[in-house]
């Protein structure tokens, strides 16, 4: 198995692909110069409730004064984003007069950076705008704001892609939404700014990024590129994810976490499965973490999802290092981790009731991520796999 070095994990790098990133420890302090060089003025930054009073986001105004940027931060993002409060993000972006939009923070501040980016110039309805409708055509009169990604969080992978999990409210329901032409203009990976992430924050995000490697990469299909940044993001965050636990200071290993989350979420745009299809909808109604609910359940869809798929199996398990490539093995491995992180067993433990399983399967079976799970579910299977989650999933 292929490892970066820490050395190269500790060094500053630019790629350009899927769109512009700069990776590195301290590449924070850049944003001023890289907003004035895009003609920015005025950005507004866009966070979650939780993040609002945090160092960085002290820093990122700071370096934007530095450089001569007026600027404004709109934090009403809740873990599990609304429409109600884009709608509310997207009046302060009218009214501030703003250039661009920074989005910082975990998967909830990508998201929601996101999705008011989506409507900030134009007067569409945001649901419009969901992944399954058509494109709404949109005048040249009518421009997307610059987007800026900044992930504090080695879990979403948010940050180079244009989909956004959006909560309907009415609904109670979690649908994706995008448009071909919201791409961030810059994402910026300072694994410096995960160092102070808490521990319970830092294994249920980094569960969540290697949910997306697995689930990305067993999609059916021919996709080349995304299944090899799957496995090579599983690779990083199989290696580095026990270490940032035992030695959260570790900047290199607070590095291959970031890039392994990156990978994976653009590994993701091939497709993912049941696990998110439910968590999704967990989510939508009890507003649970969306990291930790993917970890709770990826066991119980693992034993129903590879069965089968062996030789997919045995790559991921290469690309992990293990021994025994067997499917029981691989999903041993996992829980393994998973134990060891500390996750809890089951949905139960987090606040989900018993109750809820055929509603939450009935929704799950309308998320996008169902319909691209490598084995086709019953509504009944999947309402099973729900009660099992709900009751102990490992």
């Amino acid at each position: 198995m292929h490892t970066n070095t820490e050395a190269e994990l500790l060094a500053p790098q630019d790629w350009i692909f899927p769109v512009p990133i700069a990776y590195g420890p301290g590449r924070l302090s850049e944003i001023g110069t890289r907003c004035r060089s895009m003609g920015l003025r005025n950005p507004l930054i866009v966070t979650d409730r939780g993040s609002a009073g945090l160092p960085f986001i002290g820093a990122l105004k700071g370096f934007l004064a530095d450089a001569g940027l007026r600027c404004d931060l709109f934090s009403d993002i809740s873990p599990n984003p609304r429409d109600d409060e884009i709608g509310a993000g997207r009046a302060r972006y009218r009214v501030g007069g703003h250039d661009a939009i920074i989005a910082i923070g975990g998967g909830s501040a990508m998201d929601g950076g996101k999705a008011i980016c989506l409507t900030a110039n134009n007067d569409v309805d945001l649901w419009d705008f969901d992944y399954l409708k058509p494109v709404p055509e949109l005048g040249a009169a009518q421009p997307f704001p610059i987007l800026i990604t900044i992930p504090t969080t080695a879990g979403t992978g948010a940050e180079t892609e244009a989909t956004a999990m959006v909560t309907h409210v009415e609904k109670g329901m979690k649908f994706c939404i995008d448009h071909p032409d919201v791409r961030p203009a810059l994402a910026l990976l300072d694994p410096e700014l995960t160092v102070a992430l808490p521990a319970n924050l830092t294994a249920w995000t980094g569960a969540d990024a290697m949910t997306h490697a697995i689930e990305a990469y067993i999609v059916p299909g021919f996709n080349p590129l995304c299944d090899g940044m799957a496995l090579e993001g599983l690779a990083l965050i199989a290696r580095w994810l026990p270490v940032v636990m035992r030695e959260p200071g570790n900047v290199a290993a607070r590095g291959g976490m970031l890039v392994g989350s990156c990978l994976a979420g653009v590994a993701f745009l091939k497709g993912l499965g049941l696990v998110h299809a439910i968590s999704h909808m967990v989510g939508a109604e009890y507003d649970t973490q969306h990291g930790l609910t993917n970890a709770i359940i990826l066991p119980v869809v693992l034993r129903f999802n590879l069965p089968g798929l062996e030789g997919k199996v045995a790559r991921m398990a290469d690309a992990m290092g293990l021994q025994d490539r067997t499917v029981e093995a691989f999903i041993a491995e996992i829980e393994r981790m998973l134990d060891e992180i500390g996750i809890p067993t089951s949905l139960g433990e987090i606040g989900v009731p018993s109750d809820c399983a055929e509603r939450i399967s009935e929704k799950a079976m309308h998320d996008s991520a169902a319909g691209t799970n490598p084995r086709v579910a019953t509504a009944d299977e999947v309402r099973n796999l729900v009660e099992i989650a709900i009751a102990k999933a490992r």
